[in-house]
């Protein structure tokens, strides 16, 4: 059996989730659910980051903790999580003792090693980056610093710190960017290579004074400072399998994780967290799939840019689940941004969901009923459409195994397009006995609801339930394996909305 351990970000919970966090998070899901479903042993694993100087300004303009605070929004995200459909096996948290203790113990093997130092710091930082920028990586709005992320200014900050020798991995992170096939599209690799042959590595800092951000996990050899929120979250991916603690579950899992992110966070997950993990003597991640960014109204979707869409609206519109995860991955992109739109959103839910999909299992439903009493026996497969059922199948499992999913949806709605044509043409309810044709048609559609099921997996399973087949790993399945169809009901799947004028 095959390993795959799959992680989103941990979300920053200064605000509930939106279609961003949305966008990030179903991706990881539909992979999760897919490796699920060809028989591969899964852990999904997505959660909070809840230190920081950004939640405690939050929950100081509150006037809570910060503990009670983000205890709150861990079942806020939760909420959101269970409305999408998110099937992760472990919710991590940073406040999580275990999690804690494994963050000590790490920023300790550094300290022993030499990998640490303390120095003072004058910089430009942005509190939502919660990141420090060097001159040329901010922009500059009437002669004043300004987040090229969030179009905020930029703080000055003086102070003494700790220091990670991240110079000392240039070469290292040179060779793997290079060499090894883990950043995915290699574009991003390609990217961050060029950035550190320009710029060079530079030593970063990994803690602060407690003075300043008293939230977040004390420095173990120094009680006067806190660990840099950013040093503490990528930490996650270790600690949430078992790190120091379960040696056999870390074994396991580890060489085999898939890092779902997004391209504003890959300095971090490169450059920073590989020499990190290679400080500590652990292999980098097998995977690390980087995606484009959402657009509105001409900037990344985000809080702090005030264009953000609510997972609710998206819900409600679409009438469950299933329709907004559809979409999100329709439309998903690893190396362009998207602009996203109502009318857009409208024009894939009602072609593809209500149409292509809905209408054909709705016809289908319905004949079998009305011409065959639902009790529709094994036939020969129509040919043409069988050889074009093997061949979808074939090419949805090359580009779920690339991690194309929007690809992948494509080949599934083709085939759907060709059953759709082959009722046309055949025109089941002119003949008498209809057997072969639907036969053919419900054997399209089990084929198709399978493959659809990372993706939208409420409807595949009223589809299953409604037509008699079960659910199945599609690489163990055979066209024409199902003996006898038992159709009790024609589902109305996805009702069309009125797009808005």
């Amino acid at each position: 059996m095959r390993i795959f351990y799959i992680t989103t970000p941990i979300y920053y919970p200064n605000a509930p989730p939106h279609i961003g966090h949305a966008y990030t998070t179903i991706y990881a899901d539909v992979l999760a659910r897919y490796h699920r479903l060809i028989g591969d042993d899964v852990f999904f694993m997505t959660g909070n980051d809840e230190h920081g100087l950004k939640l405690q300004r939050v929950a100081e303009k509150k006037g809570v903790h910060p503990k009670e605070l983000v205890d709150e929004m861990a079942e806020v995200y939760k909420k959101y999580w269970s409305l999408l459909d998110i099937s992760y096996d472990h919710f991590i948290r940073t406040t999580d003792p275990y999690h804690e203790k494994v963050v000590k113990e790490a920023i300790n093997k550094l300290y022993k090693k030499g990998l640490m130092y303390k120095a003072s710091y004058s910089g430009w930082y942005c509190v939502d980056c919660e990141k420090f920028y060097s001159p040329g990586e901010y922009i500059e709005k009437e002669g004043k610093p300004y987040c090229p992320i969030h179009n905020k200014p930029l703080e000055l900050l003086e102070e003494e710190t700790y220091y990670f020798k991240l110079s000392e991995f240039e070469d290292y992170m040179k060779d793997v960017l290079a060499n090894k096939d883990i950043v995915y599209p290699k574009s991003y690799a390609t990217e961050i290579l060029h950035k550190i042959e320009k710029e060079g590595l530079r030593d970063v800092s990994i803690a602060r004074p407690k003075e300043r951000v008293w939230w977040g996990i004390e420095v173990p050899f120094d009680k006067n400072y806190t660990v840099y929120v950013w040093f503490d979250a990528l930490l996650n991916y270790v600690s949430g399998i078992g790190y120091l603690e379960d040696e056999e579950k870390f074994k396991k899992y580890w060489p085999n994780v898939h890092h779902v992110i997004g391209k504003d966070i890959l300095w971090f997950h490169t450059a920073i967290w590989f020499s990190v993990l290679k400080a500590l003597e652990i292999e980098p991640p097998k995977k690390l799939l980087v995606h484009a960014f959402l657009i509105n109204r001409g900037l990344k979707i985000g809080k702090s840019a005030g264009n953000v869409i609510a997972i609710e609206d998206l819900i409600e519109r679409y009438q469950d689940s299933d329709g907004v995860r559809y979409i999100l991955m329709r439309i998903f992109n690893m190396s362009k941004d998207v602009d996203v739109t109502t009318e857009l959103f409208d024009s894939i839910y009602n072609s593809e969901l209500a149409d292509t999909l809905g209408n054909l299992v709705r016809r289908v439903g319905v004949l079998a009923k009305k011409k065959l009493g639902g009790k529709i026996y094994k036939r020969e497969v129509e040919r043409e459409l069988g050889a074009r059922v093997e061949e979808a199948l074939e090419k949805y499992i090359k580009y779920m195994n690339e991690f194309d999913v929007s690809l992948a949806i494509n080949i599934v709605m083709d085939l759907l397009r060709e059953a759709n044509a082959y009722i046309n043409k055949t025109r089941p309810w002119e003949k008498t006995d209809p057997g072969k044709e639907l036969y053919s048609l419900l054997e399209t559609i089990r084929y198709a609801s399978i493959m659809l099921y990372p993706v939208i997996p409420k409807a595949v399973h009223k589809i299953s339930e409604a037509f008699g087949f079960k659910i199945v790993n599609p690489l163990e399945t055979q066209l024409g394996g199902v003996e006898r169809y038992n159709v009790v009901n024609a589902p109305i799947l996805f009702r069309k909305i009125q797009s808005k004028q």
